[in-house]
């Protein structure tokens, strides 16, 4: 991994920027080496909470597939239409 997560660090508090992380980590498990479906709507769920504005979202998971090439929508989308207990492989 030679790139950079696009966090807050000045408004998200220590455990917030954990949870985006996590998030961020976990659609790269996807697109790698496959991940539990629900683990990766929980994770999205969280980071929601964090990232309430639909636009904020749009440029942070932007930011992230233009560094690492993997999007955050497609995952994500893809995770919506699975069943629970599901393995999710991009």
């Amino acid at each position: 991994m030679s790139y950079t997560y696009p966090i807050d660090e000045v408004y998200w508090s220590k455990e917030e920027i954990i949870d985006v992380v996590n998030f961020y980590s976990m659609v790269e498990q996807a697109y790698e080496k496959g991940v539990d479906r629900d683990e990766l709507m929980l994770a999205y769920t969280r980071f929601k909470q964090i990232v309430p504005s639909k636009s904020e979202e749009k440029t942070l998971c932007g930011q992230f597939e233009k560094e690492s090439g993997y999007s955050c929508y497609r995952a994500v989308k893809q995770a919506k239409g699975l069943s629970k207990g599901d393995k999710l492989k991009m």
